[in-house]
């Protein structure tokens, strides 16, 4: 690796006969090249869609004319990434949409990608939204009792009301219930549920709130500030969302203007804010009660900065530019979670995915218009229906156009490639996250051929290939830090 010294072999692991089967196959007939470069145009991975078709486009600039097909691709298809966000689904494309993320956070926080640079002198908050408590269950106390009990009180049940034993993260019991009767999970999936709702009606509360005290009414808050913001959400051990945001101010002309507000009043209208949200979700049948649903007690609001200069937080989780990063990687890695941070989901986690099957039932069977009715369609998620990462408008660039920079580069480096002209890298980032497409598509017919790779051997080789190169990358930025 230029620059970085001598790097330590990496490991490609222990392969199945299978795998090694296959990649042998294939290089015994002359097509390991092909696909090991096929299978690195989709970034390794796990899941790929395979289409079969042609396509011919025209640039719109030059009027070059250019046709593809498939049959000049390996196997005679094309691969397409299956772009799942879930790490515990495909390893490789949860990378991407990690880093994507990634760039859209730190981009609010320090500028660029046509960002002004002056975002990072604006009021910023760091802001954790948490779930209500429905019930007692197992946690992890930093190396402490779970719940010590010496009363040998047990509840209506007859279950104890403590737990003496130590838990580690990967305790099965760590989320679970002390016990299930007392634990009101139908509150807990309801909440779930209407936990986007809560959000947004919290961001509605908050520009609500800094108007009141800039004494301006809501509709004139957008000539004096804008509020702009960052959400990713977090699955907690017991199998609810919270949700951690970054939420900037900025003055009225856009990102970067001068906030009338410092951070530390931000942080107290975002406490005032959040505290006074609040949803009426209607029952799920007769047998059921209507709710009124908030946020949990647990509400932290850090300032990041205080948008006045000079001045810095003493914090050091969340203190100025220089924790910018930290903070960005921080909400990425939560965008990738699914339930469950290991392949298996928890005991109480399948419990209660079923029992958002049985709430969608009961709701059908009191009212096929219930909204409850589609629990079970979102019972994988355990009721949260809510997007994983979303951001106001104008907070920074869109994962949209992350992508299309990411497709256009791929364009210009092939004609770089085709012609052995050097990639010209004069106003490439403008290029690249240019508004119009440079490129029409003329016609285009594809076919849909299926999902995932064409034997086992094929996805273990490829699974294989991305952890080499998520290695490399650690390895690499171990490397560039210590110098």
């Amino acid at each position: 690796m230029p620059g970085a010294g001598t790097l330590p072999d990496l490991d490609l692991g222990e392969l199945s006969a299978s795998a090694r089967e296959t990649a042998e196959l294939r290089a015994r007939t002359g097509q390991w090249t092909a696909w090991s470069n096929s299978a690195a145009r989709v970034g390794w991975c796990s899941h790929p869609v395979r289409l079969r078709g042609s396509s011919t486009t025209v640039n719109s600039g030059t009027g070059a004319m250019e046709s593809f097909s498939s049959s000049q691709s390996p196997d005679g298809i094309v691969l397409v990434p299956c772009g799942n966000r879930r790490a515990d689904k495909c390893p490789a494309c949860s990378r991407v949409y990690a880093r994507d993320t990634f760039e859209l956070i730190r981009t609010g926080l320090l500028g660029g990608k046509q960002v002004p640079d002056t975002v990072a002198d604006n009021p910023l908050v760091f802001a954790t939204l948490t779930a209500p408590s429905f019930g007692r269950v197992h946690g992890v106390r930093d190396g402490k009792r779970c719940r010590p009990r010496y009363d040998g009180e047990v509840c209506p049940h007859g279950r104890m009301q403590g737990c003496h034993a130590v838990h580690a993260n990967d305790d099965e019991l760590v989320g679970a219930p002390l016990c299930w009767e007392c634990y009101d999970a139908t509150s807990a999936l309801v909440w779930q549920w209407h936990a986007p709702e809560l959000w947004r009606r919290a961001t509605i509360a908050l520009r609500r709130a800094v108007a009141g005290h800039l004494g301006v009414t809501g509709s004139g808050l957008r000539k004096i500030a804008t509020v702009q913001y960052a959400k990713v959400a977090e699955f907690q051990a017991r199998g609810l969302v919270h949700f951690h945001a970054l939420i900037r101010l900025d003055g009225p002309d856009g990102p970067g203007s001068p906030a009338p507000i410092d951070g530390l009043t931000l942080a107290n209208l975002v406490k005032h804010a959040v505290q006074g949200v609040r949803v009426d979700a209607p029952p799920v049948d007769g047998a059921d009660v209507p709710r009124v649903l908030r946020f949990g007690v647990q509400l932290d609001a850090r300032t990041v900065r205080t948008g006045r200069p000079g001045d810095l937080i003493d914090d050091s989780r969340t203190s100025d530019e220089l924790h910018a990063g930290q903070v960005a990687g921080y909400l990425a890695k939560y965008a990738t979670k699914a339930t469950s941070e290991s392949g298996i989901p928890r005991p109480h986690l399948q419990r209660m995915e079923r029992q958002c099957w049985v709430l969608s039932k009961r709701a059908y069977a009191s009212d096929e218009e219930s909204p409850y009715v589609l629990l079970g369609k979102w019972s994988r998620m355990l009721g949260f229906r809510g997007h994983f990462s979303t951001k106001s408008r104008a907070y920074s660039v869109t994962l949209g156009r992350l992508r299309a920079a990411r497709r256009r580069f791929a364009r210009l480096k092939a004609e770089s490639d085709r012609s052995g002209e050097p990639l010209d890298v004069a106003d490439l980032e403008m290029r690249l996250l240019a508004e119009e497409e440079t490129t029409l598509v003329v016609s285009s017919s594809w076919e849909f051929v299926g999902c995932g790779w064409g034997s086992g051997g094929e996805k273990e080789l490829a699974e294989a290939a991305a952890a080499r190169a998520r290695e490399y990358a650690r390895l690499r930025s171990e490397h560039r830090n210590a110098g």
